[in-house]
């Protein structure tokens, strides 16, 4: 892959600067820093502001994926890091946690939650509204109703935790809880007002074999943040790759376009897997390039936004 030089980042940036511009507002864009894993707190916030995006996605930073560890979020760092944050007019959109809630085993369904607290604790602290958490897996001779009884549980443990303190905690499509059913049974079992969905829309389409309509249909009153990416059939059957926004097959106008006639008021964030996958575009063309495109589809629908 070409290297990217610091002219043509900029140069791609100004750009998308323009394009991701609504009016005198920034476009309710994000980027999750999965996307960005050899950024630093202060590049991935210049970045940022300089590509027009509203609000960053923190799942991990650098090394280190629990946030409850970095030394920005202790002591009096954390104090500086939001005003890092209210310099340039950003927000964070979410923590993203890796807590699993299919865990049955007592020792590591106890760590799994505890994770979930601290990171809500951390949330409190930096006013983040979300908290994102995993379905995860259904284990091997458990079964399924079982396992979601078991999640439904960790969600109402978690919004226990979260009561008063202006965190929500929102669950992810993911893994093997893409499909609108499955789904459902847990959002309305562990239904609180600190509790809500996070929409991977990608997921529920590729995985969950559902159009972005219908998926809405059954879910769209709980989805508080979503998470948008493109991708097509990679060389093995059942492998995706991922592709810059509008180059693969998944729906992802469409997407927009069924959220934002929903009355979404969130944030359309880019989760691109950089950290997993790294053969695939450098976030500084996958970026500019995502703004780009939203900016575009945002446009189309901003009478219904």
């Amino acid at each position: 892959m070409a290297r990217v030089t610091r002219r043509r980042f900029l140069g791609a940036g100004g750009a998308a600067v323009i394009a991701a511009r609504w009016g005198k507002q920034r476009l309710p864009i994000a980027f999750s820093t999965l996307g960005c894993p050899k950024w630093d707190w202060q590049t991935i916030l210049a970045r940022a502001a300089e590509l027009g995006y509203a609000a960053v996605e923190l799942r991990g930073i650098q090394d280190e994926m629990d946030l409850t560890k970095r030394p920005e979020f202790a002591g009096a760092r954390l104090e500086q890091s939001l005003k890092d944050l209210a310099a340039l007019d950003l927000r964070i959109s979410d923590l993203g946690a890796s807590t699993r809630l299919h865990e049955y085993e007592p020792e590591k369904r106890a760590a799994q939650l505890d994770e979930g607290k601290r990171f809500i604790d951390l949330a409190h602290r930096l006013k983040v509204p979300y908290v994102r958490v995993f379905p995860d897996k259904v284990p091997p001779g458990q079964a399924k109703p079982a396992t979601i009884e078991r999640i439904i549980a960790g969600m109402r443990e978690l919004g226990g935790h979260a009561r008063g303190s202006g965190v929500v905690v929102i669950l992810e499509s993911h893994g093997d809880f893409t499909d609108s059913p499955a789904l459902l049974a847990i959002l309305k079992g562990s239904e609180m007002p600190t509790t809500g969905f996070l929409w991977d829309a990608h997921h529920t389409f590729v995985a969950g074999k559902e159009s972005p309509a219908e998926t809405y249909r059954q879910l769209g009153r709980y989805v508080r943040h979503t998470h948008l990416k493109d991708s097509r059939p990679g060389a093995t059957p059942g492998e995706r790759t991922y592709v810059l926004t509008g180059a693969g097959e998944v729906p992802v106008r469409e997407q927009v376009r069924v959220l934002a006639a929903g009355g979404y008021r969130g944030y359309y964030s880019l989760e691109w897997e950089k950290r997993w996958h790294p053969e695939i575009e450098e976030p500084e063309v996958a970026f500019p390039h995502y703004a780009k495109v939203m900016g575009e589809y945002l446009k189309d629908f901003k009478a219904e936004i």
